[in-house]
């Protein structure tokens, strides 16, 4: 298990790679369902807590395995095996996700047993994976042993969490500590340790992919939302409407992730990869909440929720725009140069949603609200069709410039 090169030509997300994410499609369904259980009756602090615990521990966990496959995935039978441990973790944490939400909603001792077992097996299967990268590899040893280290301190810190008598505002204290020593890992590796040989293009690949994966959710709350419609008016135009704003809302997403000139910018700068690396942590989650606002809006359709309309179209409007924010912030950290162009499809996707928010509180219709919450990623997608790509070329000729003259 050497080190790959990390500019290998054509390389590619591989097959079980693929199957791997399969395994957080199951995690991002259960806490999406999770939180919206918990919000449509009105806990939205419970739901906020612990959708944000589960996102940190999935979507962590995914990147922490796929930054290690891009230096040095060999693609034999122990590390099929290693891997497929790490799936079964995955697994066992989404089942213990529904006590968990419960457990935070009740404002007692958090029932994270289940959670932390599935997370644990799956980083103590990562540990196994750095030490055969570290005895295998004397060049980027230094770096796999600081991820065993930081690895092993963490996990040892959450399962002494899980079995010491602590509160629910303790266990989130002391697991914030933890989280800060899990993310120091790379940090310390990379930047003190000598780093790993991991590819620019196979890692903004498997972060694109998942990307997808997340936008799945979207698809199956819109499947909701057109189901509650039919279940209580039948086939009708709105029904058509719910499934244009849920698929367009889903799409124009996707499209707008695309306009993020990842590989470009980390071919150059690999340094910058640390912020765009973690904050992928708030696109992912951001998306699996879209899924959660969907799903939300099925359930006030079937009456089922005490939100009422104007609650309802904010619990989507807001991951909607905070996935926008993101997508820029992210955009101008790597290029930094300044486009007014961006500012203005910035503040034109926010005002769309401000205005759903509006109609929803006048009094329209919830599949109109729906549409015009469509219309956020949907400036973007316009603007960039139109004129941004020119602005992006001219953004990436400056910076790139700039990095070869340094």
């Amino acid at each position: 298990m050497r080190g790959r090169d990390p500019f290998e030509e054509h390389r590619a997300s591989t097959p079980l790679e693929l199957l791997f994410d399969l395994t957080f499609a199951v995690a991002f369904g259960v806490a999406g369902n999770q939180f919206a259980h918990l919000v449509a009756e009105g806990h939205l602090v419970s739901g906020l807590a612990g959708f944000g615990f589960a996102m940190f521990a999935v979507v962590w966990a995914w990147i922490n395995f796929s930054w290690f496959a891009s230096a040095f995935d060999t693609d034999d039978w122990p590390y099929r095996v290693t891997t497929m441990v790490q799936m079964v973790g995955v697994l066992i944490l989404a089942l213990g996700l529904p006590q968990l939400f419960a457990s935070i909603d009740q404002k007692g001792a958090i029932d994270n047993e289940v959670v932390v077992l599935g997370y644990v097996a799956m980083r103590i299967a990562m540990v196994a994976q750095w030490l055969r990268a570290a005895a295998s590899d004397p060049v980027h040893r230094p770096a796999a042993v600081s991820y065993v280290v930081t690895l092993l301190v963490a996990q040892a810190g959450w399962v002494v969490l899980l079995v010491a008598p602590v509160t629910g505002a303790q266990t989130f204290i002391w697991g914030s500590v933890l989280i800060v020593v899990e993310m120091s890992g790379p940090v310390i590796a990379e930047r003190m340790r000598g780093g790993t040989p991991w590819h620019v293009g196979h890692i903004v690949e498997r972060h694109a992919l998942l990307v997808i994966i997340t936008l799945g959710e979207g698809v199956i709350g819109t499947v909701a939302s057109i189901s509650a419609v039919v279940d209580r008016q039948g086939w009708n135009p709105d029904a058509v409407l719910v499934a244009v704003a849920g698929i367009g809302l889903t799409f124009g997403l996707w499209w707008t992730y695309y306009i993020l000139p990842s590989a470009e910018i980390l071919s150059v700068r690999r340094n910058r990869s640390f912020v765009w690396g973690y904050g992928h942590l708030l696109i992912f989650a951001a998306l699996v909440a879209v899924g959660t606002g969907l799903h939300l809006a099925a359930t006030f359709i079937e009456g089922q929720s005490v939100l009422g309309a104007t609650g309802t179209v904010l619990a989507l409007a807001l991951p909607v725009g905070l996935f926008i924010i993101f997508i820029y912030a992210l955009y101008s950290y790597l290029v930094r140069v300044t486009d007014w162009l961006h500012a203005l499809l910035l503040l034109g996707g926010l005002g769309a949603l401000l205005l759903a928010v509006w109609l929803a509180d006048a009094g329209f219709p919830m599949t109109w609200c729906l549409i015009v919450v469509t219309g956020a990623p949907l400036i973007t997608v316009v603007g960039y069709e139109s004129v941004g790509h020119r602005h992006r070329d001219a953004a990436l000729r400056i910076a790139i410039g700039r990095a070869g003259a340094e």
